[in-house]
């Protein structure tokens, strides 16, 4: 009974995702360019890198990159997002907790991952718009090994340019979130409360 129960929440979860994260990010402004989004992803992609080579320890790095990912990030929109349905139905107290948690958390656990960037290069290759902004496409090169692409989604929102989205090699930071976080809430029995616990130890 229990498993058909948690079967049921993920299909219905699974049914409408698209519809929350639709409603959950706004829609691009025109005011938004090719060029202004390139722009975001270069300083961006220069405050990471500063961190990554700054020796720093790596709970010092981390609270660089929570930084980081509140300046240019649209933090609010990802954290709602990733959550779902289950937002609808949290109290204001549970919501900034919960935003409060999953910041702190991507920013460990994306930290973690672009520590391995330490003595590569990353630039920016190109730009188009898409239906929901623009998509700044990169490349990350190291020295005797294969490059990769990191990808970025830019959005404008009230006059204020926003990465919503990271693709690293092709896997999207959103899609994979949105499934981790359900999972956690599922083994939270659904409860918000019991998922900010999970995640202010995760990553």
């Amino acid at each position: 009974m229990q498993i058909s129960k948690k079967l049921n929440r993920r299909v219905f979860l699974a049914g409408i995702s698209a519809a929350v994260a639709a409603t959950a990010m706004p829609s691009a402004g025109f005011a938004l360019t090719k060029a202004a989004a390139e722009k975001l992803i270069n300083n961006l992609s220069s405050d990471i890198f500063k961190i990554i080579n700054s020796g720093k320890s790596e709970t010092a790095m981390y609270r660089d990159f929570d930084r980081v990912f509140a300046k240019y990030a649209a933090v609010d929109a990802i954290a709602r997002t990733c959550l779902g349905p289950p937002w609808r139905s949290a109290n204001a107290s549970q919501k900034k907790a919960y935003t409060a948690a999953f910041r702190a958390y991507i920013s460990r656990k994306y930290g973690k991952r672009f520590r391995e960037f330490i003595g590569s290069k990353i630039t920016v290759t190109s730009a188009k718009a898409v239906k929901s902004g623009v998509l700044v496409k990169s490349v990350v090169k190291f020295k005797g090994s294969a490059p990769f692409t990191v990808d970025w989604q830019v959005f404008e929102r009230n006059g204020k340019r926003q990465m919503f989205d990271l693709y690293i090699e092709g896997i999207s930071m959103i899609k994979t979130e949105r499934e981790e976080i359900g999972s956690m809430l599922d083994r939270s029995g659904g409860k918000i409360d019991k998922l900010v616990a999970r995640l202010n130890k995760a990553g």
